[in-house]
C-alpha cells in the first residue's frame, strides 16, 4: 500500500455515492479500521452521516472526484450511475477504480448487459431493441405474445424504467412516449423462482461467491431474500459459472450480483448490477466475510477474505416506506421490531418516509438444518415481520 493511500497510520479509500449501500461500506470499513472518503449531494445522506470525510457533490460530478486522487488507495461505487467519461481523466492521472471504467462501462447499460451476455453465449431472456419495431405499424417479433416487458437501457432499478406491455397499443403509446434508442423489449418468462448470485473477483483474478440465494418482489421491488437457496450443485455450479464467465471476460475486479429467473427454460440471467446488491444484504449476519466487507478489502488493497456461510441460514426483509394511516407510527413499528431479539435491523437514516422508499432492512438468521425447516422458519419470521411493518 503506497503511503498516500494512509491517514494517520489507516488505509483511505473513496466511494462514489451515498446512499445505504455506502452506507453499509462505511459500517464494514468501520470493523477494520479503514477510513472512508465519501462523495455525496447532501450531508444528510445515510453514507455521508458516518463518513471519516465528506465530498459534497453529486455522484456524477466527475471534476468532484478528484478530491480523492492522490488520497486513497482505491476508489470504489455504490452503484453505476456515474459520469464514466468524466472520471476517465482520473484514471490516466493514476486513480484506481474498483471496478475498473473499462470493465464497468459494458454493464452500465442494459442493452449492452444484454449484447454482452449474447457475446458469451449466456442464457438470457429474449430480446429486441425497441428501435426494431416500427412505430408506423407496431408489432411484436415472431413467435412473441403479450404480455411483453419494457426496459430503459440506464437509470431503471426497483421497478422504475420498466413497463408490462399488454397490447399493441400499449406498445404503440411506449414507442409514442419514449426514445426507441434507449429501450428494449424482452420475451415474458415463465419463471419458478427468481435466484440471484453475489461474487467478488479480486486483484490476482480469484473469484469468490456468497450462497445463492431466492428472491422474492413485490411489485417489482425486492420483498425478501432467502439464503441459501434450496438449488441442486448442478444448479448452484452453473450460477457460479456464469458469474465467472462475466468477471473473467470484463476482467472485472470488485462486487457484482446477477439476478436470474429458474424455470421450464432453465437458468436465465435477468440483470446483472456492477456492485453490491440487495440481494446481499443478509451477507452482514450470514457469512464470515459480507459482500461490503468484500468491496472494502478489494477497495483498500485487503486480503480478501471467503464469505462462506457461518449459519444454517438467512431471511433478510426490506423495510419500505409507508403511507400515512397504513400503519402504526414509524418510531413504533421500529420499536416493535427492535424488542424482537432474532431480527437484527438496520436503519438507513433517510429523512422522511415516502412511500415505496428503502429505509432499512432487517436479517433473521435460521436455525434449520434443511431447506424446508428453513423456509417455514423463514415464513413465520416474515410474517411477524409484516404484521409490524406491512408492504406499501
Amino acid at each position: 500500500m503506497t503511503s498516500d493511500a494512509v491517514n494517520h497510520g489507516r488505509p483511505l479509500i473513496g466511494v462514489v455515492g451515498g446512499g445505504q449501500l455506502a452506507r453499509m461500506l462505511v459500517e464494514a470499513a468501520h470493523a477494520r479500521e479503514v477510513d472512508v472518503l465519501v462523495q455525496a449531494a447532501s450531508p444528510s445522506d445515510p453514507a455521508a452521516q458516518h463518513a471519516f470525510e465528506l465530498v459534497a457533490a453529486d455522484p456524477v460530478d466527475a471534476e468532484a472526484t478528484a478530491a480523492f486522487l492522490g488520497r486513497c488507495y482505491g476508489i470504489t461505487f455504490e452503484n453505476e450511475w456515474v459520469s464514466i467519461d468524466g472520471l476517465r481523466g482520473l484514471e490516466r492521472k493514476g486513480a484506481r477504480f474498483f471496478p475498473s471504467l473499462s470493465s464497468l462501462e459494458p454493464l452500465v447499460n442494459k442493452l449492452r448487459q444484454r449484447q454482452l451476455l449474447d457475446d458469451l453465449a449466456i442464457p438470457s431472456p429474449a430480446w429486441v431493441e425497441l428501435r426494431e419495431v416500427d412505430p408506423g405499424s407496431p408489432a411484436l417479433p415472431k413467435g412473441w405474445t403479450f404480455p411483453v416487458m419494457a426496459k430503459a437501457g440506464s437509470g431503471g432499478y426497483d421497478g422504475k424504467g420498466t413497463r408490462v406491455l399488454k397490447s399493441i397499443e400499449c406498445l404503440a403509446e411506449l414507442l409514442r412516449s419514449v426514445d426507441p434508442e434507449e429501450w428494449l423489449l424482452e420475451a415474458w418468462v415463465e419463471y419458478e423462482r427468481e435466484l440471484a448470485l453475489v461474487v467478488s473477483r479480486d486483484t490476482t483474478g480469484r473469484v469468490r461467491a456468497l450462497p445463492l440465494v431466492e428472491t422474492h418482489q413485490a411489485d417489482q421491488v425486492c420483498d425478501w431474500v432467502l439464503a441459501p437457496a434450496d438449488a441442486t450443485q448442478l444448479l448452484e455450479a452453473t450460477a457460479y459459472n456464469i458469474a465467472a464467465s462475466l468477471l473473467t471476460k470484463l476482467d472485472y475486479v470488485g462486487v457484482l450480483a446477477i439476478e436470474m429467473f429458474y424455470g421450464p427454460q432453465g437458468l436465465l440471467v435477468n440483470e446483472i448490477a456492477p456492485r453490491t446488491h440487495n440481494s446481499g444484504h443478509f451477507s452482514i449476519e450470514a457469512c464470515r466475510s459480507s459482500q461490503f466487507d468484500q468491496q472494502l478489502c478489494i477497495a483498500a488493497g485487503l486480503a480478501v477474505p471467503d464469505p462462506e456461510l457461518v449459519v444454517p441460514g438467512a431471511l433478510m426483509v426490506n423495510l419500505l416506506g409507508l403511507s400515512p394511516g397504513q400503519a402504526s407510527p414509524l418510531e413504533q413499528r421500529l420499536d416493535a421490531l427492535r424488542a424482537n431479539p432474532d431480527f437484527h435491523l438496520h436503519w438507513y437514516g433517510k429523512e422522511g418516509e415516502s412511500p415505496g422508499r428503502k429505509l432499512g432492512h432487517l436479517t433473521v438468521v435460521l436455525k434449520g438444518n434443511d431447506a424446508s425447516t428453513r423456509r417455514e422458519e423463514a415464513m413465520q419470521a416474515l410474517n411477524q415481520v409484516r404484521s409490524i411493518w406491512p408492504l406499501p
